[in-house]
């Protein structure tokens, strides 16, 4: 078992490449919302929904990213390196093809789709708009996640953050230019993401063709291998599904308090995901050194790490929560210029500020039962959660009107308050798991 010392810099080397990747990530959805926010309050809630169709759309297949990690590492920790390289193949074609067929999906359904999630009149109008283009660049953005988990499987988590960097400036660049230079508007928007997203993606696919190249190995597809990583990689669409169910439940119980505390929770929402992101940057250290771990029959190893990062990952969401809380008068005018919505924003994200060491504890946990592949189990333990979760969306459903009647801050933290008890019932889920050794599972698995 490493030393304390030997595995914090193991984590770090890991975690902090890991985090600058993963807040470039959200920060598109930022730059998006403070670019779209300017052109109105019902451009910015057109954003809302569709990127709430979006995010579920790509994120139903991030197994795409974990499972990959998770396997690459195992094979990794066991010194089967042909594996390593297969596991990295087969799940950049699962990618590509799953990622076609979700584009077709999203494009043709998003009228439906955006009005499932209570858009009407001009928000609906510009929420489809938004989602129509950015379907066409789900498929890069599968091919994203499957080969930034293969590169983080090999403990490689600076190459990713060197690309979302530079993809981080382009697709800022472009945005500004689409949608005030030519004055797209906010389809403007969702083409510079689109164009940025293919070029993120050509430039990781070259990557690891070139570490499999330098490797000897032969580059070839095992369709048998691609099957199965499906196969395998249910259990986290399922887990998945039931996320993005909480997330879409949420996003419908905000379209019913009205415009503006629509718009606010776009906000709120995308600060709590870069927030997400960046504690995430935890859970990718845990997913990496778990997997390489329990694959070199190291059980000692990964519960000490798992100790050290769960520590971690409540403090570093004690800090971000802190930040976040007193920062709400500071960011709410980046996103609109209408003072109702300014003023929803801030008393949203003082909830948010509050519920981040729960959500440091989430993620943490949630990432090494990932890298564990204990994949069944937490599609067991989200649709629990999902249900337990049902409860609190009905009683701020029915009591709608009366929220609105309190007014639009009030209806936000309201909204707020009841997304953060689902992160704690998730929180007692994952600790009653982490707390047994079934997930422990040594070897290839």
């Amino acid at each position: 078992m490493p030393s304390d010392r030997s595995l914090n810099r193991q984590i770090l080397q890991l975690a902090v490449p890991a985090f600058f990747a993963l807040v470039a990530e959200p920060l598109f959805l930022l730059v998006d919302s403070a670019i779209v926010g300017h052109l109105g309050t019902p451009q910015l809630a057109g954003l809302g929904i569709a990127g709430s169709v979006l995010a579920t759309a790509a994120g139903v297949f991030v197994f795409l990213a974990y499972g990959t990690t998770a396997s690459v590492a195992r094979a990794l920790g066991a010194g089967a390196h042909d594996k390593v390289v297969a596991s990295g193949v087969d799940g950049t074609v699962l990618a590509i093809v799953l990622g076609v067929l979700a584009a077709v999906a999203v494009g043709f359904g998003a009228e439906w789709m955006c009005a499932g999630l209570g858009a009407t009149g001009e928000v609906l109008h510009q929420a489809v708009i938004y989602l129509r283009v950015s379907a066409i660049g789900v498929p890069a953005m599968l091919t994203m996640m499957a080969v930034t988990g293969a590169l983080r499987g090999v403990q490689d988590t600076r190459t990713p953050l060197t690309v979302s960097l530079i993809g981080f400036t382009l697709n800022a660049v472009l945005n500004v230019a689409l949608v005030y230079g030519l004055g797209w508007g906010i389809a403007g928007s969702a083409w510079g993401t689109v164009t940025t997203q293919y070029a993120m993606a050509f430039a990781l696919v070259w990557v690891w063709l070139v570490r499999v190249r330098r490797s000897g190995s032969r580059l070839r597809l095992h369709p048998a291998g691609a099957l199965a990583a499906a196969v395998i990689g249910v259990p986290l669409i399922v887990r998945t599904l039931a996320l993005r169910a909480v997330l879409l439940l949420t996003t419908w119980v905000a379209a019913g308090l009205g415009e503006v505390p629509l718009a606010a929770n776009q906000v709120a929402f995308t600060i709590w995901t870069l927030l997400a992101f960046a504690l995430d940057a935890l859970a990718i250290a845990g997913q990496a050194l778990t997997g390489k771990g329990l694959g070199a029959e190291d059980v000692a190893g990964v519960r000490e790490a798992t100790r050290v990062m769960v520590r971690w990952g409540v403090v570093g969401g004690a800090v971000m929560g802190l930040l976040v809380a007193v920062s709400g008068p500071l960011v709410a005018p980046l996103f609109s210029s209408d003072p109702a919505v300014r003023a929803a924003v801030v008393a949203a994200l003082v909830v948010v500020g509050i519920g981040q060491p729960v959500a440091g504890y989430v993620f943490v946990l949630d990432g090494v039962l990932i890298g564990a592949g204990d994949g069944r189990w937490l599609a067991f333990g989200m649709t629990v959660v999902l249900i337990g979760y049902l409860p609190v969306v009905a009683a701020l459903r029915v009591n709608a009107d009366w929220l609105v009647a309190q007014g639009p801050v009030a209806a936000t933290a309201a909204l707020w308050i009841g997304f953060t008890a689902f992160m704690v019932i998730r929180g007692f889920m994952l600790w009653w798991r982490e707390r047994g050794d079934a997930w422990l599972v040594t070897g290839l698995g």
